[in-house]
């Protein structure tokens, strides 16, 4: 059995502390709120099934950790290019493709989602596929909303949800 070896940060934000994954090439593999820790390890455990994966706790801030902190300090497109890697299935990562593709203060109902990758009649799987994001705020599952504009889901708490939605808006 393959193991993945990967580094887990603790991070401050306005929001409470957050929990950072990153693998020996720094790319993200998760981020998860310190209070959801269980759903992170339950995420990454069904991403990378047949792998073992091996946690150690990173020394000095990863190049995502300065992206976060400047995301929170006001500079949104900060986190825009760091790089990602998600298991997953094929349709799981056209969606966590395309959720990096919606517009900060620019949020979009789940059947416009379904819409943008080909898949109109897909909106369930499509919510299905966003609540299973292992990389919440970098692939952005907060933007996607309900088709009558409200708060729907969002694995952190619908606070959180609000709270980044108007952090992108201003």
């Amino acid at each position: 059995m393959a193991t993945l070896h990967l580094q887990l940060e603790k991070v401050a934000s306005p929001l409470g502390a957050m929990l950072l994954v990153t693998d020996e090439q720094q790319r993200l593999r998760a981020v998860d709120w310190h209070d959801y820790e269980d759903r992170m390890h339950l995420l990454m455990r069904r991403q990378y099934k047949g792998t073992t994966l091996s946690l150690h706790e990173r020394a000095t801030p990863s190049p995502a950790s300065c992206a976060l902190q400047a995301y929170f300090d006001g500079d949104i497109a900060a986190i825009a290019t760091l790089e990602v890697a998600m298991g997953g299935t094929d349709f799981q990562r056209q969606v966590w493709s395309a959720l990096r593709g919606i517009a900060a203060g620019k949020p979009i109902s789940y059947r416009d989602l379904a819409a943008r990758i080909g898949r109109p009649t897909a909106v369930r799987a499509v919510g299905l596929a966003n609540g299973a994001n292992p990389i919440g705020i970098v692939v952005p599952c907060h933007r996607v909303i309900g088709s009558n504009a409200s708060l729907t889901g969002y694995g952190g708490g619908l606070h959180r949800k609000q709270w980044l939605l108007a952090h992108e808006s201003r």
